[in-house]
């Protein structure tokens, strides 16, 4: 538990850093947030590794939640540390500390070992998810930019954000990763996961397949019809809502409400 509290408090200094240096000029060096945040990400890695050697590979809610915030706090960290991004780490990193903080207080039972082949495809999955997770904050800062832009309200945090191209075109890019990652994602649920379409995974696999669907079609849109803006934003958010639901969704309700373990 200290760990995850040093870790907590890391990713909370270096969210700080970030703030401070909003608007700033000269922005100041990045080394002053990049310390603590890879300080915080390495004892958050180190956290789960502890846990892992004592009771096995868990992916319980509360630790998948918290490897997905370890996932988004890594692609964080390198798209802040490429360019002017200080606002997505201001989002990110909080959002991490909480989810780590939750998987602290979580109970850690002994779990079974699992095939490597389940272990690729959940790691997909939780790959998939932190990246499209952290392509939906893009998108909704990409939808505050714009809006203060149209009202002519030159906020100071706007200097944290990359010009607009910049950002939509990071956005798409995010969103391509995960997708693929996605698309790996079901196909290995399809291959390995012998009860892939079983009872209790079946609202799952399709929520799965139409966040896919969803993210499929905005990029066939991006690449045959130009869509940006608000419709980008929109199936974005929508996408990244159904797979919430198809996978957070279903293991809140199955392991905290109906106290079953899949």
């Amino acid at each position: 538990m200290t760990i995850v509290l040093i870790a907590a408090l890391l990713y909370l200094l270096a969210a700080a850093a970030l703030v401070r240096g909003v608007g700033r000029e000269p922005a100041p060096a990045k080394l002053w947030w990049a310390a603590p945040a890879l300080g915080a990400i390495a004892l958050h890695v180190t956290a789960h590794l502890l846990v892992w050697r004592d009771v096995g590979a868990e992916l319980h809610f509360f630790a998948a939640l918290s490897l997905v915030g370890l996932g988004m706090a890594a692609l964080t960290v390198l798209y802040d540390a490429r360019g002017r991004m200080a606002a997505l780490g201001v989002i990110v990193f909080p959002i991490t500390a909480l989810t780590l903080l939750g998987y602290g207080q979580a109970a850690h039972p002994s779990s079974d070992t699992l095939d490597w082949r389940l272990q690729m495809h959940a790691w997909f999955a939780l790959l998939a998810y932190a990246a499209l997770a952290v392509a939906a904050l893009l998108a909704l800062l990409l939808w505050a930019q714009e809006r203060a832009l149209r009202r002519r309200e030159f906020h100071r945090w706007l200097r944290a954000l990359p010009p607009l191209t910049e950002l939509e075109s990071l956005l798409f890019r995010t969103i391509w990763v995960g997708f693929a990652l996605l698309t790996a994602t079901l196909i290995t649920g399809v291959v390995f996961v012998d009860d892939f379409f079983a009872q209790h995974l079946m609202h799952k696999t399709v929520l799965s397949v139409l966040s896919w669907l969803a993210f499929g079609a905005l990029l066939f849109g991006r690449w045959r019809h130009g869509w940006r803006g608000a419709r980008a934003v929109g199936w974005t958010l929508a996408a990244m809502a159904l797979l919430v639901l198809a996978f957070f969704g279903s293991k809140f309700v199955l392991e905290l409400v109906l106290r079953r373990t899949v």
